[in-house]
């Protein structure tokens, strides 16, 4: 049985951090694919995957686009979601950094 244990600092080596897991991207076929999910009502949102990057790099590409495209949006499950339907200037942005793209969906 292991044993639990609730230790978050001690007197001989200070604050204790569990370190995190770092997630490995899934292999895919190196080509990007930007689709467009709708949701309830008259919202939709931009869907990048594809990407293979770490969740880091991940990260900041998301917020490379963001910015490129003035709008939120998120990392879920190694996809990037940017709101709105901003697929033609993200597909822009990531083809100067030399992806190669597809949009997907409709």
């Amino acid at each position: 049985m292991k044993e639990r244990s609730n230790l978050v600092f001690t007197t001989e080596k200070g604050r204790i951090e569990v370190p995190k897991e770092v997630s490995k991207a899934p292999k895919g076929d190196s080509i990007v694919r930007i689709s467009l999910r709708r949701l309830g009502g008259n919202k939709s949102v931009s869907v990048v995957n594809g990407l293979g990057l770490e969740s880091n790099e991940l990260k900041q590409m998301c917020r490379e686009l963001k910015q490129k495209c003035g709008a939120g949006g998120t990392v879920k499950a190694f996809d990037i979601e940017i709101q709105g339907d901003k697929r033609s200037t993200i597909q822009a942005e990531l083809e100067k950094k030399g992806y190669k793209v597809k949009l997907s969906g409709s």
